[in-house]
């Protein structure tokens, strides 16, 4: 796997350190790091401004800070932490920033991630519901985001517990095309039960924060990240909502943010309805099946004019010369094999591995079991 800085589009390892070191100052939102980036052009023209320019955007107080900068220690965490395999900083400065991301208010400077960083810029739909599921609402959720994702299209969810972590799942058993966009440093897997589903999610899709690493579950990040969900997304998706869950907050964001509302309709006797049946009535179209959401979105039409879309278009833009996908099946056997059996012998790196696993699957000639294995099939 490369190094840190050779994963980076745009921006070389010393301006990730300046990145970071603004993205860390005391009090600087998003809002005011954009405006000094649009004014000043680059982190280091920020730290070059005199103070009487920086006062122009910022307090007097930020302005200071940024003049001093801080410590490099407070950053060495983090510098060390991109030396891992399969990890990546993402900044606006960076080609594979989410263009998504671009139409939104206050857009995050920096985007931490584990994963594919080709699903940034992939066609998403985002699926959100109540943490505490029925279990036909968690089914509902799988199966929605299993044939979301054979249409071609990824899934974004925040995974939490109920709905949130049967999308992934769902998009998991079909080619892996999901985006866990989370609330806490990268660092931190929360909930807790779900570092299973962290992993699976890292090795095939993506995992995305705003925050640095070691920031915590806490409630007033939750609102921030339910914004990228939303934003990444072409339309969202509630599966199951009671009138005061956080997925309508989602489902709001997306609308302010203009992007297509959708909602699965239940009993009427049942609280985890509330909140869709309250969406509806709002204007959100009623989804019975997921062609109800590929009309509404024109994707027949929108799939034509996206040819990277497809498993194999993936694969040629990520590595043209490299071992073909029968190779890899070649490699596997019969014998169940997890994925880091298969990226040591094959040498491959993890996002172009996942890539062919995932080619393979949509024919046929693999499947996925339990516990992050694959088994050959012909």
């Amino acid at each position: 796997m490369p190094a840190a800085e050779d994963k980076q589009a745009a921006t070389s390892a010393t301006d990730l350190a300046l990145w970071l070191t603004l993205n860390q100052i005391p009090g600087l939102g998003n809002a005011a790091f954009c405006q000094l980036l649009t004014k000043f052009g680059t982190p280091e023209g920020i730290f070059s401004a005199k103070l009487s320019q920086l006062r122009e955007i910022v307090n007097d107080e930020i302005a200071q800070k940024i003049s001093k900068g801080i410590a490099v220690d407070a950053i060495a965490p983090t510098l060390k932490w991109l030396e891992k395999d399969n990890v990546h900083l993402v900044t606006l400065a960076d080609s594979t920033y989410p263009q998504k991301l671009l139409e939104v208010s206050n857009p995050p400077a920096l985007l931490f991630a584990i994963g594919n960083l080709h699903w940034l810029n992939h066609p998403t739909i985002a699926m959100v519901g109540s943490r505490s599921a029925t279990p036909r609402g968690e089914k509902n959720a799988e199966d929605f985001a299993k044939s979301l994702c054979e249409q071609g299209l990824c899934v974004a969810s925040g995974m939490a517990l109920g709905i949130d972590g049967a999308a992934h799942r769902g998009a998991l058993k079909a080619n892996g095309a999901t985006i866990a966009v989370v609330g806490t440093g990268l660092d931190i897997v929360y909930p807790a039960r779900h570092r299973d589903l962290a992993h699976k999610i890292a090795e095939r899709g993506l995992i995305i924060s705003e925050f640095p690493l070691g920031t915590p579950s806490k409630a007033q990040n939750f609102p921030r990240r339910n914004r990228l969900i939303s934003g990444l997304s072409l339309g969202c998706l509630v599966v199951e909502a009671n009138i005061e869950s956080g997925s309508l907050i989602t489902a709001r964001l997306a609308a302010e943010q203009g992007r297509e509302i959708f909602a699965i309709p239940g009993s009427i006797h049942s609280p985890v309805t509330k909140g869709c049946h309250q969406l509806i009535k709002q204007g959100a179209k009623l989804v019975e099946s997921v062609q109800d959401i590929l009309e509404e979105i024109n994707w027949s039409t929108m799939a034509k004019s996206l040819p990277s879309i497809s498993p194999s278009g993936l694969l040629a833009d990520l590595a043209p010369n490299s071992l073909q996908a029968n190779t890899v099946l070649d490699l596997m056997g019969f014998d169940a094999i997890n994925f880091e059996q298969l990226r040591t012998s094959t040498g491959l790196t993890t996002e172009l591995l996942s890539s062919m696993l995932m080619l393979l699957e949509l024919e046929n000639k693999i499947k996925t079991l339990a516990g992050g294995h694959y088994q050959r099939l012909v």
